[in-house]
């Protein structure tokens, strides 16, 4: 499949091809540029970064290595610096960072980084580190010990797995780790934007996942999508929307219409304001240009219009999950 558009006298194409990496072959949409006169191929900084990005993560999920905002969680609940992070873990500094920055650890170092989620086994490799001495070494104890008590409570952590579904990133989940606080912060962001139905909420959080999957390669909330009649959804939309209103991050307001028909009506809250300080710069603006592509449509255009897509097209029949691959063949913006 191939498809292309012209930007600046320039034709970007995207078609699929087999990269390898660490002697393993897969398939990406590799996306280049072609000149419209010559027919010179070439890439960009930007488009390599599309390309290694599918490749590298498509590398990571199948070996089960943490991705970069994994490791940067990790070493965040403990609250260290990156410098004692990679002391205590016994790799060097540069490398450590590498880690962060998106480099790929080899399966010895990605194991070790995994075993430092669990605050026991991070408790054992702080202590013969010998990172921290004396009454700094208590702090960090008490800072790990204070960690274990907080995943005590099992109850919010299957609640959040419950409603958002397993926490290793793949294809259906955009290649990051669910998160249910970014995921209600978005339904927060367009709720206050456009006051829309539960109809179109659902496209414009399909279409803001997907999108910043198209530009970077990685979804914004990790959530997992679905098709179904009415067009592409959130999976366990309603649950997801029933915990955003319970927690009084907005309010819904159920409207009778002339049919008989119940609508979903989602109204901000005075009292609880977006938090713009979860997201990127970048994703920031792939959200604004959703509120303001789907602004004006009402909820018959906008089902139209995710009916277009091939993600819900290909998977409607069965209700399936959709794979965030099609973000790259987005129609509608």
């Amino acid at each position: 499949m191939k498809n292309s558009f012209t930007e600046k006298g320039k034709t970007l194409k995207i078609e699929n091809k087999a990269l390898t990496f660490r002697k393993e072959e897969f398939g990406v949409r590799y996306h280049y540029y072609e000149h419209p006169i010559t027919g010179d191929k070439y890439t960009t900084q930007e488009l390599d970064e599309i390309n290694l990005n599918q490749l590298y993560n498509q590398y990571r999920a199948k070996h089960h290595l943490p991705f970069p905002e994994e490791i940067i969680a990790i070493r965040n609940k403990y609250a260290l610096p990156a410098t004692k992070m990679s002391e205590i873990l016994g790799f060097g500094i540069n490398v450590y960072r590498n880690y962060e920055s998106g480099e790929i650890p080899s399966e010895s170092n990605a194991r070790l980084i995994q075993l430092a989620k669990d605050p026991e086994e991070f408790l054992k490799l702080l202590k013969l580190s010998r990172t921290y001495e004396g009454g700094e070494l208590e702090k960090r104890i008490k800072i790990i010990e204070e960690v274990k008590d907080l995943e005590k409570d099992f109850f919010d952590v299957d609640l959040e797995v419950y409603m958002m579904g397993d926490k290793l990133p793949d294809e259906y989940t955009g290649f990051k780790i669910p998160q249910l606080d970014k995921f209600v912060e978005m339904v927060v962001f367009f709720t206050e934007r456009l006051e829309p139905y539960k109809t179109k909420m659902n496209k414009v959080l399909f279409y803001s996942d997907f999108l910043n999957f198209k530009k970077s390669c990685f979804s914004i909330s990790g959530a997992r999508y679905m098709a179904i009649q009415l067009g592409p959804v959130p999976k366990n939309f309603g649950t997801l929307f029933d915990y955003a209103a319970n927690k009084d991050h907005i309010d819904i307001v159920y409207t009778e219409f002339s049919d008989g028909k119940i609508g979903e009506h989602f109204m901000p809250r005075n009292d609880r304001k977006f938090n713009a300080g979860l997201f990127s710069r970048e994703e920031l603006e792939v959200m604004e240009i959703i509120a303001d592509k789907f602004k004006p449509m009402n909820t018959s255009k906008i089902v139209d219009v995710s009916h277009d897509e091939s993600g819900w097209q290909k998977n409607v029949e069965g209700f399936k999950g959709i794979s965030y691959k099609y973000g790259f063949e987005l129609k509608s913006v």
